[in-house]
């Protein structure tokens, strides 16, 4: 019986996705809905740097928009950071195509 536990152990080990680790540290602001996993996340850090995968700025706005296709984006912005430059960032999201975003907060 302990063998059977240890292959699907090692089973659900090896066909588990690795998430990669964020660019920078954000700290998320708190809200009381469930988180729902996606896929595609657009990072903002609290002095309003954008991270998209590898590329930063406003080739990562364009990558992540290309990248989320019809799915919604989810986006990682610090608790600290302005409203003014969320809603910038979220106005040119608009403006590349984004029809829906998604900002990621912490239960509380």
């Amino acid at each position: 019986m302990i063998n059977v536990v240890f292959l699907l152990l090692i089973f659900f080990l090896m066909t588990a996705q690795i998430v990669p680790p964020a660019p920078f540290d954000v700290t998320l602001p708190q809200a009381t809905a469930d988180e729902d996993a996606g896929q595609t996340a657009l990072y903002i850090s609290a002095e309003g740097e954008i991270a998209f995968e590898t590329a930063r700025g406003d080739a990562a706005l364009a990558q992540a928009v290309a990248a989320s296709g019809d799915a919604p984006l989810r986006l990682h912005a610090d608790a600290a950071l302005p409203a003014a430059t969320l809603a910038r960032v979220l106005g040119q999201l608009t403006a590349q195509g984004a029809t829906r975003v998604e900002i990621v907060t912490e239960g509380g």
